[in-house]
């Protein structure tokens, strides 16, 4: 396990040089959505070149990285990415950002953009949902837990189908959501809640693949096809037959993309 203390507060992190990624090697970073840690990546970094480094971190709250001390933002979080790299000595990236990391990594690439050489934005959007949506969710998950939630979270999270063909990762998916504390969650909820990325997002050169699971109930293709619309040079595509986490569902599909992509 690696951890780095970077803007008050301990993160977990998993950076990976296989032997033969030279030291200089290209580094792909990995950001995860709301509810879950990094390990919802493992499927496509195990596809991904032997000589690309790749790069898998929890945000606040979630999987093993500590609880923020305050209100926690969208911005800040982007200030943790950024210090994270300083700290491991990490100038450019390829970031990947999944959800609430998709909007984490259209902030880095707003307000640092010589980090990121380019982009890829899954199953995000540039403002995802409003209060009346967050509110009874965070209100919800205040009162009785994670728990109260977790049914309708993976509802949106995968195909109607996934349930029945892989239940053994519906049930991980289930452990992993209701294991994140409560206020880890409800935090991240409150700075989705508030974010409005849309001036800033439009303003965003690097090149970019904007991806969505065609069953994608929490960021629905329409949605992230507008936020591809918004950006100057980037482009949409969809996974067909996956939901909010086409990682889990299609990671070799996603894998694929990325790969034709960045040109690794």
């Amino acid at each position: 396990m690696q951890f780095l203390t970077v803007n008050g507060c301990t993160h977990h992190y998993r950076l990976t040089v296989p032997e033969s990624a030279a030291d200089d090697a290209p580094v792909v970073a990995f950001a995860n959505s709301l509810g879950t840690d990094f390990r919802i990546w493992d499927g496509v970094t195990d596809r991904l070149p032997q000589t690309v480094r790749t790069l898998c971190y929890d945000m606040r709250g979630h999987g093993l990285t500590a609880l923020s001390d305050g209100p926690v933002s969208i911005e800040a979080l982007a200030d943790d990415f950024i210090a994270l790299l300083d700290a491991l000595d990490i100038s450019t990236v390829h970031m990947v950002g999944l959800s609430v990391g998709g909007m984490v990594a259209q902030s880095v690439a707003a307000k640092a953009p010589n980090r990121i050489a380019n982009l890829v934005l899954c199953d995000t959007a540039h403002k995802i949902g409003s209060p009346d949506v967050w509110n009874p969710r965070i209100a919800a998950v205040q009162k009785d837990g994670m728990s109260a939630i977790a049914e309708a979270v993976l509802l949106r999270w995968f195909d109607p189908n996934f349930k029945a063909a892989s239940p053994e990762i519906y049930d991980g998916a289930w452990a992993m959501l209701t294991r994140i504390p409560a206020r880890g969650y409800t935090d991240l909820c409150a700075a989705i809640r508030d974010a409005d990325l849309t001036e800033s997002t439009a303003q965003i050169e690097a090149k970019t693949l904007c991806l969505c699971g065609s069953a994608d109930l929490a960021t629905p293709p329409e949605l992230v096809n507008a936020l591809a619309d918004l950006m100057p040079n980037a482009r949409y595509e969809v996974i067909n037959q996956a939901g909010h986490l086409p990682c889990l569902e299609k990671p070799d599909m996603v894998a694929q993309k990325i790969i034709d992509f960045l040109k690794i």
